[in-house]
């Protein structure tokens, strides 16, 4: 059996068997707050464990590396579609220690990219369009930074309610402790 197929038949006796119902909650953050974090798949169960949450109490937000590249692009949209139309008051921006979005080589992933197929007329079209691949692929030096980085981008952005405070943490892969980066009850350092 396939990995489709397993999950197929597990959904399906779920669903039979009603596991959902202690699931049930609405689409409005009970804890009325946003996280953006990593996809990283050591925090599925401990970020929320650690955090205490639970199902219906936040917006989670997932990519690789808890990183906002683009002010305008889907992750920040997805903040203020929280902010304004689910009422999410606060702000949490939580990468975590080992996180491969440190010290990403582009080169090699692009080199991965030609191995597994993707033609250099693709790569130079991309390049050519002006998406600027090594930059585009380029992760961080260390979390931390990344962290601020993008607590700085959701911060500053022009559409952001200034009363809606953006916090900075870093999680351990490990134990779940949590490691205050950035106060959003604090102006932003300079």
């Amino acid at each position: 059996m396939n990995q489709l197929q397993s999950i197929l038949e597990f959904n399906r006796k779920f669903v039979e068997e009603k596991e959902y119902e202690k699931y049930v909650t609405d689409k409005f953050p009970e804890k009325k707050m946003a996280i953006v974090t990593c996809m990283d798949t050591r925090l599925v169960e401990l970020l929320p464990k650690a955090m205490n949450l639970r199902n219906g109490d936040v917006k989670l937000i997932k990519n690789a590396g808890a990183i906002i590249s683009q002010p305008f692009g889907s992750v920040m949209r997805s903040l203020l579609v929280a902010i304004y139309e689910l009422h999410a008051q606060e702000v949490f921006i939580v990468g975590h220690t080992g996180c491969g979005m440190a010290a990403l080589n582009s080169d090699r992933m692009i080199g991965s990219m030609r191995e597994r197929g993707i033609s250099e007329d693709t790569l130079n079209t991309i390049e050519n369009s002006g998406i600027k691949l090594n930059k585009w692929l380029r992760g961080f030096d260390n979390e931390k930074e990344g962290i601020i980085r993008t607590v700085n981008i959701v911060k500053k952005h022009p559409l952001l309610p200034t009363d809606v405070p953006v916090h900075g943490l870093l999680i351990d892969s490990t134990t779940g402790e949590l490691e205050l980066v950035i106060d959003g009850y604090q102006p932003l350092p300079k």
